[in-house]
């Protein structure tokens, strides 16, 4: 008999999505959950709809991190990027093209 949990979206605690979290390590880079999506089709677009200076900081965590990996050191503790303060920025757009791809189906089954 298999158990399934009967809430799937809360079922996680806090602890263990923070647990998982620090165990990714990207954040020891000082990189967000978002800087290191695959670029998907979705997810190009969603860059491109960014404002400036969201991607210009995006940009300056992802050369920031690759020069960290290339010296194969990582950020001192007080400058990973916290659990807390680890903003989904890229959401917002890959959630409106999803909708917009969703409605662009719809009304070519018209």
């Amino acid at each position: 008999m298999s158990w399934v949990p009967k809430k799937t979206p809360g079922f996680f605690s806090e602890g263990i999505k923070k647990w998982a979290y620090n165990l990714s390590r990207f954040n020891q880079y000082g990189l967000h959950h978002d800087d290191c999506l695959h670029e998907t089709e979705v997810v190009a677009k969603a860059l491109k709809r960014l404002p400036q200076k969201l991607v210009d900081e995006r940009n300056f965590r992802i050369l920031r991190a690759t020069q960290l990996s290339i010296t194969k050191s990582i950020l001192p503790k007080e400058e990973w990027t916290k659990y807390e303060e680890d903003v989904r920025y890229l959401r917002p757009y890959i959630d409106e093209i999803i909708k917009e791809e969703e409605e662009k189906k719809q009304w070519n089954k018209m």
